[in-house]
Parts: C-alpha cells; sequence; structure tokens
C-alpha cells in the first residue's frame, strides 16, 4: 500500500509525535543517530562565513551540530511543524529556525551555500519539486547533505520486525509506526535517489553508508551556470 503523503495529514502526524520523536529516534537507532548526523556534517567541511539551511530540521540535530562544528557559519533551520520547531528552539537557544515548508523555501535563489536534509525528503509528496526548491536557494556550486534510509538489506529487515513490534507494543502510536515502516520501504535506494537530484541539476560527488547500508547520506552539488544560464533551466527549454 502506497503511503499517504498528503502534506497536511504529514504536518498534523508530525505536530502529535514531537513530544516524543527525540526518544523513538534514540530507540529505533539504538542510540546511533547522532553519532551518523555527526559524521554526515563533518563530511561538508563547512567553510567560515557560509550560509546554511536546514531542511525538515525537526527538533535541530543538524543545525545543533553545524553551529557547534561550524561555528563561524550561518545556519537556519525550517520544518512545517510549529512542535518540532519549538523543541528545536528549546535544544538550541541560540539557534535560527522558521517554519517554512520546503516545497516553498521562503529564500531567494543562490542564496545558501549548503544544505542538509536528514530523514525528511521521505515525508514529501511532491519530492521533485523539493528537489527544485533546494537547487534553486543553493548559489552555484552550492553543497547539499542528504541523509535518509538506504538499501532494502537483511539488516533493514531486521529493523523492519523491530518496528512492527512497536505497533504492537505501543498501540496508541501504532498508525505513526506503521507510517514509518511502509515510508521506509516505499523510499528509493540511494542510487535512485542520487538520479532524482541529478535530472534537477545536481551533480553527484560522494556517498556514504552506516549500518551496513541501512543508512546513506549522499552528498551532492549544483550545477555551475553554463552559458550564463543555470544548467536547471536549461533542461526544461
Amino acid at each position: 500500500m502506497t503511503c499517504d503523503k498528503n502534506p497536511e495529514k504529514i504536518k498534523s502526524m508530525f505536530e502529535e509525535i514531537a513530544i516524543y520523536y527525540d526518544k523513538v529516534n534514540n530507540l529505533i537507532s539504538f542510540g546511533t543517530h547522532y553519532l551518523i548526523k555527526y559524521l554526515c556534517v563533518k563530511e561538508l567541511n563547512i567553510k567560515p562565513r557560509s550560509m546554511v539551511l536546514d531542511l525538515c530540521c525537526g527538533t535541530g540535530d543538524f543545525t545543533k551540530l553545524i553551529n557547534k562544528n561550524f561555528p563561524r557559519a550561518k545556519v537556519i533551520g525550517i520544518d512545517f511543524s510549529a512542535n518540532m520547531l519549538k523543541l528545536a528552539k528549546e535544544k538550541n537557544p541560540k539557534g535560527v529556525f522558521l517554519q517554512a515548508d520546503c516545497t516553498a523555501i521562503p529564500f531567494s535563489e543562490r542564496e545558501f551555500n549548503y544544505a542538509t536534509i536528514g530523514f525528511g525528503l521521505r515525508n514529501i509528496e511532491n519530492r521533485p519539486k523539493a528537489i527544485s526548491e533546494i537547487y534553486r536557494i543553493l548559489d552555484n556550486d552550492g553543497m547539499l547533505l542528504h541523509l535518509d534510509f538506504g538499501n532494502h538489506n537483511k539488516l533493514s529487515k531486521i529493523f523492519d520486525v523491530f518496528v512492527s513490534l512497536l505497533c504492537k507494543i505501543f498501540k496508541d502510536s501504532a498508525q505513526h509506526y506503521e507510517y514509518l515502516l511502509k515510508s521506509k520501504q516505499e523510499f528509493p535506494t540511494p542510487e535512485e535517489i542520487i538520479s532524482e537530484f541529478e535530472q534537477e541539476g545536481f551533480k553527484f560527488i560522494s556517498k556514504k553508508d552506516f549500518l551496513f547500508g541501512t543508512i546513506s547520506a549522499q552528498i551532492m552539488q549544483k550545477k555551475p551556470k553554463q552559458l550564463g544560464i543555470d544548467a536547471h533551466l536549461l533542461k526544461h527549454l
């Protein structure tokens, strides 16, 4: 069954689960998710005075890591869930956060040097539109870090069984765990996601897998202008 990713339904779900979102992440990742995010952020090697946009920032893990490890960069976190942003602000009192939709990012073209999105693209109904918006707000040669579930291997199936057990134990939240399971199973492989980014004008730079490939990070780069016209615009001519 295909996941229902109606934006209003997804927003409502995240508003509801925000209060226990971090605890669940620790539980289902066996405490590894924050370390994985740290390793991914370090791969970006963000330059001083850079502008960074953390999309679908949730409770602000990427934002916090960027602020801590690259203090001379300016990072802004956006999410469409007010409850998630409230928790992000509590975790990052000095952080800058804005309620916004990734398919209609409220910033100008080429305003950011880096963008990050962790476990968020999977929840967006119109994925091509979100990727196109990320391309738009990145400067030429800007870098994108995408992190989410990876290959559907044996360890991934063990994770599925674990989440299925959670559905039975926590019956009140069963629908949310069921959504997590379905969205994970339906999400494209890392190679397919890379292809989707390339179709919108990005160039593949590197891929880093974690937990035997069940989690995967890809770093993409916005292609520079060609003959005075963005590569992203050329494909529509």
